[in-house]
């Protein structure tokens, strides 16, 4: 019998502890079946040689917001503005193209990179002519509207909602900004998204993915809440993983939110779940349910991460919670007896030592899930909170890009006695605990390769070193994009090539091991495979 196919490459890095590298690959129906000389008198309908190329197993995204992303490809793109009359001038002629009354939708917003600057309330009136207008900021933890999108989502009377804000200046006006929960009331106008754009966005987006080697992502929230696009969202994942359109391995992550629309009692276990108590690992190896996410705080960029200790020059400020305390602990012990894995969202070290005190209590009654609990971002951590979440077995997602995009900022939010604490990576493998490698994503650049550069360079954009002692190996840094990543979702079958393994894997132009950074940072993909089959180039 012959096998598929059989790759040969100056270096095939399996991430197998029992095999780091080998020179020859099988694939046969989807899978590896053979390294090197397993393969010796095997014959195969292909045999290609990809010379001085370098096979990795195909990476993983363990945090990204993929619909979201797709549509930031169609939506006007802001991320590249270097001062607040260029968003202007961008919005006034974007709302010149579109019919009397269609909303204005920009993404990209980030304010760090215009001196703290945003565009006033009348400005933007101006340069939207009449036109509802929403932009995303790039954090995804706050909005800038124009008044009439304020007037139609009701905001102009509106109080703060629970775990938002609607901000308005020094004499009570609006300023058309609107942090965390208070974003909804602006963006359920847009919502739901239909599914022929939810699936138009996956396919924008993974294609993307594709060119990156990323074949598998968890998409860290959809159904409802802010973070979702609509309470039909899975069946949009359906139609994209059945049409060819979703390019990539699919987890995804309902959020909390969902339930409480459908169930409304979250304090009753067994009742958080989709219909029919459908929980974390329904599924197949293309497209799966994974853990159920809820939010705890906001972000370290907009300072609303909840903080034991004050931010610098506000002693006023910790941030907040997005909820009672006791209210987001119900939840999380309802859902964890219900059969579902947590996925909270906690940057600030008072909101993760809520959330591991939740998750602890879990598992005391419920015991510990195959699909692994997780704190998402946990972007500032103190030293005595590592073994914690070590003992636990949580998996966490640090973004390494906001080291390199947002340094030098958190310096000045956090001051120096905290940056050790911000983002960890090394101290985090050295305590046990699971670190996986994921993006954010479209809060950040999204590139592996770059993310892997920061995590072993740990510099600022400026070039300024970021805790140099959490800088992590090239092995360390694809580790956490291939092996861990694989390992925090719950995944058996991919994130290292051995044989019984899914056949996913990226042929790139250098070894990510032996290069420079800067060799690093301009690494090309050559080819991706997911379960042996093409999504990028060709082999």
């Amino acid at each position: 019998m012959k096998i598929d196919l059989i790759v040969e490459a100056a270096d095939v890095i399996t991430m197998d502890e029992r095999r780091p590298h080998a020179r020859r690959l099988g694939i046969h129906h989807g899978r590896v079946v053979g390294l090197d000389e397993d393969l010796v008198g095997v014959d195969a309908v292909r045999r290609v040689d990809v010379g001085d190329a370098v096979v990795i197993p195909g990476i993983i995204d363990a945090h990204c917001h993929t619909t979201w992303f797709g549509r930031t490809q169609i939506d006007l793109d802001l991320s590249g503005i270097r001062d607040v009359d260029e968003a202007l001038t961008l919005l006034t002629a974007h709302a010149k193209t579109l019919p009397v009354g269609e909303w204005v939708q920009a993404a990209g917003y980030n304010q760090h990179l215009v001196g703290g600057r945003y565009p006033s309330l009348a400005a933007l009136d101006a340069a939207t002519a009449g036109h509802p207008a929403v932009i995303k900021q790039s954090s995804g933890h706050a909005v800038i509207a124009n008044t009439e999108a304020l007037r139609r989502a009701g905001a102009v009377d509106a109080s703060d909602p629970d775990g938002g804000r609607i901000e308005r200046d020094a004499s009570g006006r609006l300023t058309g900004r609107l942090e965390e929960t208070a974003q909804a009331l602006v963006l359920d106008l847009l919502k739901p998204m239909s599914h022929a754009d939810i699936v138009r966005s996956l396919e924008i987006a993974t294609s993307i993915y594709a060119s990156e080697g990323i074949t598998s992502f968890t998409e860290a929230g959809i159904g409802a809440g802010w973070i979702g696009n609509s309470t039909a969202e899975l069946g949009a994942y359906q139609i994209a993983r059945d049409s060819g359109a979703l390019r990539a391995r699919a987890q995804v992550m309902p959020t909390l939110d969902s339930f409480e629309l459908a169930h409304g009692d979250p304090a009753t276990p067994g009742s958080i779940g989709l219909s029919l108590g459908a929980r974390t690992g329904l599924g197949d190896d293309r497209l799966c349910i994974g853990p159920l996410k809820l939010f705890v705080d906001g972000s370290l960029t907009g300072r609303t991460a909840a903080m034991s200790s004050p931010y610098c020059g506000e002693p006023d400020n910790t941030g907040f919670l997005q909820g009672e305390a006791e209210d987001i602990t119900r939840k999380i012990l309802a859902a964890a007896a219900s059969g579902w894995s947590i996925a909270a969202h906690a940057i600030g070290d008072a909101a993760i030592d809520l959330a591991m005190d939740a998750i602890e209590a879990s598992i005391a009654a419920n015991g510990t899930p195959s699909t692994p609990h997780r704190i998402e971002h946990a972007s500032y951590l103190r030293d005595d909170q590592l073994p914690r979440l070590a003992r636990l077995g949580i998996a966490v997602t640090p973004q390494a890009m906001f080291v390199h995009r947002f340094g030098d900022e958190f310096v000045t939010s956090m001051g120096k006695e905290r940056v050790p604490g911000i983002y960890r990576a090394r101290s985090l493998l050295d305590a046990g605990v699971l670190v996986a490698g994921s993006s954010d994503r479209p809060c950040i650049d999204g590139n592996p390769f770059l993310a892997m550069r920061t995590l072993i360079e740990r510099r600022t954009a400026s070039g300024q070193e970021f805790a140099p002692q959490e800088r992590l190996t090239a092995q360390q840094a694809l580790a956490s994009y291939t092996r861990d990543a694989a390992r925090a979702t719950g995944s058996l079958d991919t994130g290292s090539l051995a044989p019984g393994r899914l056949a996913d894997l990226a042929v790139l132009d250098r070894s990510p091991l032996t290069s420079t950074p800067d060799e690093l940072s301009e690494t090309q993909v050559l080819t991706t495979l997911v379960g042996g089959e093409p999504t990028h180039g060709n082999l």
